[in-house]
This record gives structure tokens, C-alpha cells and sequence, in this order.
């Protein structure tokens, strides 16, 4: 049998193009992303909806927001809309120049919404009263991980929030076969053939590597954080509130 060294790239929904464990968030994704996201994840909007409303109890006259992962900047210019009678500097981060692009051809009319082209792991933050990662770290190399949620806790201002949304594993096999199951009739039902969703989940080989509930409890906790809670869930993804 011989093997083929030539990339084959498969469509992996939404006409977007990948190979095995290589999806990239940058290329022609920026403009399919928001229809991509919101057929491949659950509650996707609802929980836009639950840090819209979380943010309410943290922002303030002065303060400071990040978005880490800012992708289109769909949620924090709908943010920068809620609170647009404060004066709140929002600053969303992303290492695809590709993304940060599109994100300001969106968010050219909001003024108090900065965005930078950079790598999460190495920003040097601002003191801030709310930081928010949705669907983010499960990307960030588990090595560094706890890196990154270290530095998050030590930027927040006392009696900030961290909004950390996550794609997660089950405590045991025998629940994440359940999970997995359910979650690919999911996408069945949001009209992804089976070849689109098995070309997604090998393109994501190595580069999307979520941890359990427990274990993002465990990140967060190594890095200081003692009042934690489920503010949503919906099979194997989950929204946590921490508080400093």
C-alpha cells in the first residue's frame, strides 16, 4: 500500500477547506466563521446572551475588557453596544492578522473597541475588571495552559471577572462516548454531512485539546481563583464565572 504525500484538503463545513490536524483560524475562515461557529457549537448565541448580561455586574465607568480569541468581534461589539453610555475600553486579541482584519471592518463605528494582533500567551495586560475567553484556551497548548490562566487572574482587578467558556471531556469513557454521540447528532441535525464532520474532527487533531469540567475548575483554582461557578452547559460544553 502507498501512501500519498500530497495534502488533501476536505471540506469541513461551510465550504471551509482543511487537512488533517491543520485547522487555522486565518486564510478565507474570518468571512465563513460567525455561519460556521454557530451551526458547530451549542447555545452558541445564548451564551453571548449570558456574558452580556454577567458583564452588567463587573463594567464600569473606567474600566478595562478583554476578549481573548476575539475571532470577528461579534461579541465584543455587541458588548461595546451595551455599555456604549460608559467610558470602557474593550481590547480584543487574536494571533490571526487575517481575523483582526475583518474584526475592524465590523467595528469600525465603535470607538472604545481596540484590536491587536498578538499572541494571548505573551500579552502584557492591562489591569482589568473583566476578562472573557469563549471557546479560546481549548486551543492554547495544554503545556502553557496553566500559563495563561496564571497571568489572567494576576491582570484582573480585585473582584474582577473571567467569562471562560469551553468545549470539555467527561469524568469517565463511558460519558464521553455518550457526549461524543450526542454531540455528532447535533451536527447531523444542523445539516453537516458525515464526511464534513469526520473531516472536522481530523483537521482538529492536536490543535483543539479540551480538559474536563474538573480540570478547568483545577486551572483556575492553581491560579488563585476560589468563587467559581457553571453559568451554563449543554452537553460536552460549559461557561464558568471566577471571580478574584
Amino acid at each position: 500500500m502507498s501512501t500519498s504525500n500530497k495534502a488533501k484538503l476536505l471540506n469541513v463545513g461551510e465550504s471551509i477547506m482543511a487537512d488533517n490536524a491543520s485547522w487555522t483560524f486565518g486564510g478565507s475562515v474570518p468571512e465563513k466563521f460567525s455561519d460556521h461557529v454557530e451551526r458547530s457549537v451549542p447555545w452558541y448565541q445564548a451564551g453571548h446572551e449570558v456574558v452580556y448580561r454577567v458583564s452588567d455586574f463587573f463594567l464600569q465607568d473606567g474600566s478595562t475588557c478583554y476578549e481573548l480569541g476575539v475571532s470577528t468581534a461579534t461579541l465584543l461589539g455587541k458588548l461595546a453596544q451595551r455599555h456604549a453610555k460608559k467610558k470602557i475600553r474593550f481590547i480584543g486579541i487574536d494571533r490571526e492578522e487575517d481575523m483582526i482584519e475583518y474584526a475592524r471592518s465590523k467595528t469600525q463605528e465603535s470607538p472604545s473597541i481596540e484590536l491587536v494582533t498578538a499572541d494571548i500567551n505573551s500579552y502584557e495586560y492591562e489591569p482589568a475588571d473583566l476578562i472573557i475567553a469563549y471557546y479560546t484556551v481549548q486551543f492554547v497548548s495544554p503545556k502553557i495552559r496553566q500559563d495563561l490562566i496564571n497571568k489572567i487572574y494576576q491582570s484582573l482587578n480585585w473582584g474582577g471577572g473571567f467569562l471562560f467558556f469551553e468545549k470539555v471531556r467527561a469524568c469517565d469513557a463511558r460519558f464521553q462516548d455518550m457526549m461524543s454521540t450526542l454531540y455528532v447528532d447535533f451536527k447531523l441535525e444542523q445539516g453537516y454531512g458525515p464526511e464534513e464532520i469526520v473531516a472536522k474532527n481530523r483537521s482538529l487533531k492536536g490543535i483543539l485539546e479540551p480538559f474536563s469540567t474538573q480540570g478547568n475548575v483545577n486551572l483556575m483554582k492553581r491560579a488563585g481563583f476560589v468563587d467559581i461557578m457553571t453559568v451554563m452547559k449543554f452537553l460536552c460544553f460549559e461557561g464558568f464565572l471566577a471571580i478574584k
